[in-house]
């Protein structure tokens, strides 16, 4: 969703609620920086008048997966037969709306479908929920995050003041996710355009307001029509792994050099943008170098699975083969109490990681790099068990 962080496989950040939730004292404290911002007294009094907190958001937001998705698993639930299917059906049914988004916005067509498809199933799939009432609650009641929610809050009390959407209308996800391609708030505010020319920014019920409110928003982060988001690439024997540290982007000419192939030892063709190379599975999974275009996806959802999803299901719709190299099924991801386990070991070792939260980000993947460094394994940065086994037995050398 067009901007709200979280993990694409699952992953949560931790939920402080605020019990018991007042809403009304939020109400009261939040009104005046609402009319402050552009809200009438009408409009506040409109959409939160009998507003009660929904305790299944609560329940929703404070969901804490002990397993995260591996990512073969959420490629696979949402690059399926049915979804390229439908997505192929609309490229040929929305050619003209999409070829005037391309031309306007500079953005590929299929990519559009993509995010359309990975964010609602094509429009079959936008919550049903009041984003109103769902931003109310998640403000009053998540206390480590509620100026995140606040925000989203205003902005959702603005948009009903602009008056392109009614409040019955102005329903999303749990997460105040917004219509066809799925805009928190603020990013409608700044990105959602009224392609369809009735005045109203709609991207409830106007698809070519959806998916050009979408393609200017990847547009806003840089994407260029002239490169790919990015492709599988087959790596050669003895493959200095080091090359896919996050930032090492190089000109295709480099990968070339390096031995680099795409699937049926097709070369590497040259890129307006570096390439860098990602190993969403570490270095016994697929491999894919990306552009810059790849980079504008996460802009929309940080998760590295979320942008791979959308990128190849945007070459499905194109008529693309799937991924050729086999993901390593039988190496399951690690748990949270497996991943917050193997940041300590990494700690206790004098390769920071930062605070063991379970979160595995940069700081964490750099500590990981040395570890295998210092293990002579490739230094892919992948947090696999195996290499937690490893950090239990030098643990336990260490103390003999």
């Amino acid at each position: 969703m067009a901007l709200m962080a979280g993990s694409a496989t699952g992953e949560t950040s931790e939920l402080q609620v605020a019990a018991p939730v007042d809403l009304q004292r939020f109400l009261q404290e939040v009104r005046g920086e609402a009319l402050k911002a552009g809200v009438s007294a009408a409009t506040f009094e409109r959409a939160t008048r009998g507003l009660e907190p929904d305790v299944q958001v609560l329940m929703l937001a404070a969901s804490q997966p002990e397993h995260v998705k591996p990512v073969w698993e959420y490629l696979d639930g949402l690059v399926n037969d049915a979804r390229i299917a439908t997505g192929q059906q609309k490229l040929v049914e929305l050619a003209d709306t999409l070829a005037a988004i391309e031309r306007a916005y500079g953005v590929d067509r299929h990519v559009v479908l993509a995010i359309w498809g990975v964010e609602s199933n094509y429009g079959t799939a936008q919550g049903e929920r009041s984003v109103v009432r769902s931003l109310a609650t998640l403000a009053a009641g998540d206390q480590r995050r509620s100026q995140f929610w606040r925000r989203e809050f205003i902005a959702a009390l603005r948009i009903l003041e602009e008056g392109d959407v009614t409040p019955e209308r102005m329903t999303g996800s749990w997460a105040g996710a917004m219509g066809h391609t799925q805009f928190m708030p603020t990013a409608y505010h700044e990105r959602a355009v009224d392609f369809d020319g009735d005045g109203r920014r709609d991207i409830w019920d106007s698809v070519p307001d959806g998916l050009a409110s979408a393609a200017n928003y990847l547009k806003a982060f840089g994407w260029r029509l002239e490169d790919p988001w990015g492709f599988e690439v087959i790596l050669p024997k003895g493959f200095d792994y080091r090359l896919s540290a996050p930032g090492n982007e190089k000109p295709a000419s480099f990968w070339r050099q390096a031995g680099v192939e795409r699937p049926g030892r097709v070369p590497v063709r040259d890129t307006v943008s570096p390439l860098q190379l990602i190993l969403p599975a570490g270095a016994n999974g697929p491999a894919f170098l990306v552009t810059r275009n790849f980079r504008a996806i996460l802009r929309y959802n940080p998760a590295e699975a979320y942008a791979l999803a959308v990128g190849h299901l945007a070459d499905r719709i194109a008529g693309a083969e799937a991924i050729v190299s086999a993901w390593p099924t039988d190496d399951r991801p690690l748990a949270r109490a497996e991943r917050e386990e193997l940041q300590k070991l990494l700690s206790e070792r004098g390769l920071d990681t930062g605070p063991p939260d379970g979160i595995i980000g940069r700081q964490s993947r750099a500590a990981i790099r040395a570890f295998q460094r210092i293990s002579g394994l490739p230094e892919d940065g992948y947090p696999s068990l195996q290499l937690l086994n490893l950090l239990r037995q030098a643990g336990r050398a260490g103390r003999e």
